[in-house]
């Protein structure tokens, strides 16, 4: 089992790789979205001097991938290496490509989403593609200050550059790439779904527990509560329903117990008997 769990990791961080490539070559470079990180830094200098990113990729990564080994040591593996290597090489052979989007916008958004899936499902096969990542780690170590923030700094002073080197909208538009990246990543992540965590605070507890198990046909779990103020001891009933059983749940308990203190949370990912099945 542990080999078909690094088959499926190396897999994900090569699929994704790929995807990041893609993202890179159709959108961000000919848009010129520097968009953070050595990516960014790369369609700066080809716009500069016309390096070829590929090249200017693997130029800056491989040095910081051993100076990030000598220095972090074991939280550099395998697949952070893989990640490192096969980027620029990934880079360099969808650079033949025979279309690609100029406009900003299309740019930034498109651009966005498709990176921020690639480097979700790396993240996911729990590598890396190195790089700025590298130095915020290092950061981290030395300065004392969360990585998420360290990388806002690297990020920030590449997107700075941007706009010294091309101007004020196509930062603006980088910074709207990296923004819906972030949030396609935690989507990728947590795999988002539509299901909602029911939570009901209730005196009836047995009515309420037949609605869900006979009506909806969902499991419930019972805890004692006890009221901050009232001290009055009433159960604690939570359930996880699709968005459709969520709104017939509702429903019923406004028909059936409508003194019941109800609250519907958005739940990204449930595993368990019923909706996604656990990793092996």
């Amino acid at each position: 089992m542990k080999q078909v769990s690094e088959l499926r990791s190396y897999s994900l961080i090569i699929l994704g790789t790929f995807i990041v490539a893609l993202a890179f070559n159709l959108f961000m470079l000919p848009a010129s979205l520097a968009a953070g990180g050595v990516s960014g830094i790369s369609i700066i200098l080809n716009d500069l001097y016309g390096f070829t990113p590929a090249v200017v990729q693997l130029i800056i990564n491989v040095p910081l991938f051993f100076v990030g080994y000598l220095i972090l040591g074991k939280s550099f593996s395998a697949k952070t290496l893989v990640g490192t290597f096969i980027l620029p090489v990934f880079i360099w052979l969808t650079s033949f490509k025979t279309f690609s989007v100029t406009d900003p916008f299309l740019a930034s958004v498109y651009g966005g989403i498709l990176f921020g899936v690639g480097l979700g499902l790396v993240f996911k096969g729990n590598g890396s593609t190195g790089g700025t990542t590298i130095i915020s780690q290092i950061m981290r170590k030395y300065f004392n200050i969360s990585s998420g923030f360290a990388q806002l700094i690297i990020d920030g002073i590449i997107v700075v550059a941007a706009m010294i080197v091309f101007n004020l909208e196509l930062a603006l538009y980088a910074m709207v790439a990296l923004f819906i990246g972030s949030k396609v990543i935690d989507f990728v992540l947590l795999r988002s779904t539509n299901s909602k965590l029911v939570l009901i605070i209730t005196e009836h507890d047995q009515v309420v527990t037949d609605l869900i198990y006979n009506e909806i046909d969902r499991g419930v779990t019972k805890v004692w509560s006890e009221g901050g103020y009232s001290k009055a001891r009433k159960s604690l009933l939570f359930s996880v329903v699709d968005q459709s059983e969520a709104v017939y749940l509702k429903e019923l308990i406004q028909t059936h117990d409508s003194n019941s203190f109800v609250v519907f949370l958005s739940a990204s990912e449930i595993i368990g008997k019923g909706f996604s099945l656990p990793k092996s």
